[in-house]
């Protein structure tokens, strides 16, 4: 639109110049130049809005029509006003489709030549006019179709740009409702995992404190000062997961710590002997591992200690070339792998496989009927 309203404000204006400058009579010249300038006005009134619309409109036909009045009274006045014609044929094909910018052109076109005609008797003069006209026409149907054409194409352009920012923007609300779904997920692992476990460990201590209370008040007494720290850990979760912090027992210490720990506090709640070991030289895992790795143990031990009524327990850590693997090993009831689907398998085992397969690890689970049960992680190292 700049360059087109550039090229007809350069043809109105060279026309007005080229009139005054004509030698005519003052008056008419006069006239012609004011018609002729009413054009801008008008342009910018009804005009512009015509030429930016994709199909025609009244106000477009309005204009034309308009534009076919004020150039062929100007062209009454001074017949030099005709030049502007270059510039006001083009739109015709801009606003209306080819066979009403046709009919437009031609308008625009008759009040000149009847003038010229009616003036002039010669057959050299009728001859010039004549080719004049045709070339002003078409010039003018070359410049409206290209025009035209450019026209198409943006307008087109634009709507696939719209439909570009529309998907886009569908996408970015997929994403977004894709990653608070993965967020909910998450913190519906790490609950399940830290807090729900540790929930249910304090309400185990708190009624086996209750039992013993008349019976052997020092084992309530202990009892509750387990259920107490298992409190304090499970406050330390919490805030972790709030601020999004490491797992409050990686924050301050190191894994085979943290799984030290969590045999030697299981071992004391259940009454069982609890064994821990490592092997092979200990060093860094990648933070989501080692993640990993705490929640399988806590998820784990939770599961012996709601399922298996199992008599000893041992927790090792394994320390390869390509990678470190766990393996809680019980002697309890056991169960079928195969047997437990849908529901059953809770959310613990599935969160769990989930977990493993994110940081690029595999788990296994063996255990059958009487025979306890084993459950491997092997996370890359």
């Amino acid at each position: 639109m700049g360059r087109w309203e550039a090229y007809f404000a350069l043809v109105l204006v060279s026309t007005i110049i080229y009139v005054l400058a004509g030698g005519g009579s003052w008056r008419n010249d006069g006239m012609a130049a004011v018609l002729l300038a009413a054009l801008a006005p008008w342009y910018l009134l009804l005009g512009r809005r015509a030429v930016d619309r994709a199909a025609p409109h009244p106000a477009s036909l309005a204009y034309l029509a308009g534009a076919v009045v004020l150039s062929g009274a100007a062209s009454v006045a001074a017949p030099e006003s005709s030049l502007v014609l270059f510039a006001l044929c083009p739109q015709a094909f801009m606003v209306l489709n080819w066979r009403g910018a046709m009919l437009t052109v031609l308008a625009l076109n008759a009040t000149p030549a009847l003038r010229f005609l009616l003036a002039s008797t010669t057959v050299g003069a009728v001859v010039s006019f004549v080719l004049w006209t045709a070339v002003t026409m078409g010039f003018s149907a070359f410049f409206g179709f290209w025009v035209d054409r450019i026209i198409r194409q943006s307008r087109e352009r634009g709507d696939l740009i719209a439909e570009l920012r529309a998907t886009q923007a569908e996408l970015a609300e997929a994403n977004r409702r894709a990653g608070a779904m993965a967020e909910r997920e998450r913190l519906a692992a790490e609950i399940h995992d830290t807090l729900a476990q540790g929930f249910t460990s304090i309400l185990m201590l708190l009624q086996a404190a209750d039992s013993q209370l008349d019976r052997d008040p020092a084992q309530a007494r202990r009892q509750l000062t387990l259920a107490a720290g298992t409190a304090r850990e499970n406050l330390a979760e919490a805030r972790a997961l709030v601020a999004a912090l490491p797992p409050a027992g990686l924050e301050s210490s190191s894994l085979e710590e943290a799984l030290g720990r969590l045999a030697e506090r299981f071992g004391e709640e259940m009454g069982i002997p609890v064994e821990f070991a490592t092997s092979g030289p200990p060093r860094p895992l990648a933070a989501g591992a080692e993640v990993v790795l705490l929640r399988a143990a806590q998820e784990a031990t939770a599961n012996i200690r709601k399922h298996a009524g199992a008599a000893h327990v041992s927790v090792r850590l394994a320390y390869g070339c390509d990678a470190a693997v766990l393996e809680v090993r019980d002697d309890g009831a056991g169960f079928d792998p195969d047997a437990v689907t849908g529901a059953a398998r809770g959310f613990g085992l599935r969160g769990m496989r989930e977990r493993v397969t994110q940081v690029g690890g595999r788990l296994e689970v063996g255990s059958a009927p009487g025979t306890g049960t084993v459950l491997t992680v092997e996370v890359p190292a």
